[in-house]
């Protein structure tokens, strides 16, 4: 246990605490168990480090810090490990990558249920399934799932900028005030097109990093282990998963046609809708319905998007179409908190209230026309004017 300590004590003198997530701000701490999903390279560890030091300092007998992919564990069990740490006083056990310990749910089922008096806060990836794992969480667990940096985060840690954050409603009423009030501090298209190519992973703060075959190996990582282990995906099929996001990367947004997705990467129809599936729960994908509520068109998706547009430039066989860009960052910034089905009218609809049509500046309104509630985000432009809304200010929601 006390390689547990050294670990601990080494990661969190290497913390730093000065920029944080805005998802440190949402979660509830004070609850008893806390689940944090998300793919793999966001910025989980740092979140739990960061938390541990801030409210516990850094004595691991109080708090402790824990990966489950540590040796440690392959003698231990997790249960025997939480009754040690209690007989030493811990209060709060953070452990991390809970989904490389077969048996987690069980197991901190309980820890939870034998040591009422330990919080217990873990992560894993955006395939853990927290409510249907083998030990039902539901009633217990407060769950929270973790996205990549918002444009307005890349600008916080990248250039120490401290910019509000608008709601979806401040966005499209006050349009013109949200963006006087980003403009007033900074210049955002000067680093827009950075963030699109580099700045949804926390790691390319990392010196002498060449970010997207960092990002590569994360992808690769999440086809060869975590979609096997996790998705029952045939580990045998990682290269057929790789040529399918290389196919959807370089033709994006992809109007969906599964036989010819299947004449391109070898797999039949069924293992494709499937795999889809998958792929959007590793996120990887952004998979988006004409009408998401019924269930009957959900069988195909009619719209595919890389899950952000980091992935776009890292994947994709040619050159990006700014178009494909552009769409691909407005699906994911508004899918954190948001539902975006695809419109036949414009490009998307939002909560099924607002329609938005996504372009560059000279885009205008004509095919929005006569529609409520509709509106254009804009690439290129700094200011908003009437319902045209410059696309970066989707980038401050969280």
């Amino acid at each position: 246990m006390e390689q547990l300590y050294a670990q601990h004590l080494r990661l969190l003198s290497y913390t730093d605490t000065r920029y944080k997530r805005s998802l440190a701000a949402e979660i509830n701490w004070n609850a008893r168990l806390i689940g944090i999903r998300g793919a793999r390279g966001v910025g989980k560890t740092t979140l739990l480090l960061q938390h541990v030091k801030e409210s516990y300092g850094a004595a691991p007998d109080v708090a402790l810090y824990a990966s489950l992919d540590h040796l440690y564990f392959s003698r231990h069990s997790l249960l025997e490990f939480a009754e040690e740490f209690h007989k030493r006083g811990g209060q709060c056990l953070c452990l991390d990558e809970v989904h490389k310990y077969d048996g987690w749910s069980r197991e901190i089922k309980n820890i939870y249920d034998a040591f009422p008096d330990l919080k217990i806060v873990f992560t894993g990836s955006s395939l853990l399934n927290i409510l249907n794992a083998e030990a039902d969480l539901s009633r217990r667990c407060v769950s929270y799932d973790m996205q990549g940096l918002s444009f307005r985060e890349y600008l916080l840690f990248k250039n120490d900028l401290s910019l509000p954050v608008f709601s979806l409603d401040d966005i499209l009423q006050h349009p013109l005030e949200a963006s006087q009030a980003v403009v007033s501090q900074c210049r955002p298209l000067q680093y827009f097109n950075n963030y699109l190519r580099e700045g949804y992973y926390p790691f390319f703060l990392q010196d002498n990093i060449d970010y997207l075959t960092q990002l590569q190996k994360v992808v690769n990582m999440i086809l060869e282990i975590e979609l096997p282990q996790l998705g029952n995906v045939d580990v045998g099929n990682a290269r057929k998963l790789r040529n399918l996001l290389s196919v959807l990367s370089s033709g994006v947004p992809f109007t969906v046609d599964i036989s010819k997705i299947a004449q391109a990467t070898e797999l039949n129809r069924n293992t494709i809708l499937t795999y889809l599936a998958h792929l959007q729960r590793a996120k990887l994908l952004n998979l988006l319905y004409y009408d998401a509520v019924n269930l009957k068109r959900m069988q195909k998706p009619d719209k595919i998007y890389m899950e952000n547009t980091n992935l776009l430039h890292a994947l994709s066989l040619t050159q990006v179409e700014p178009g494909t860009e552009r769409e691909s960052f407005f699906v994911n910034q508004l899918s954190h908190n948001h539902t975006v089905e695809y419109s036949k009218k414009a490009d998307f609809v939002i909560d099924r209230i607002y329609t938005i049509e996504v372009g560059g500046q000279s885009k205008d309104g004509r095919q929005i026309a006569g529609t409520p509630n509709a509106f254009i985000a804009a690439d290129g432009m700094e200011y908003a004017l009437g319902n045209k809304i410059p696309l970066w200010l989707f980038g401050f929601m969280y």
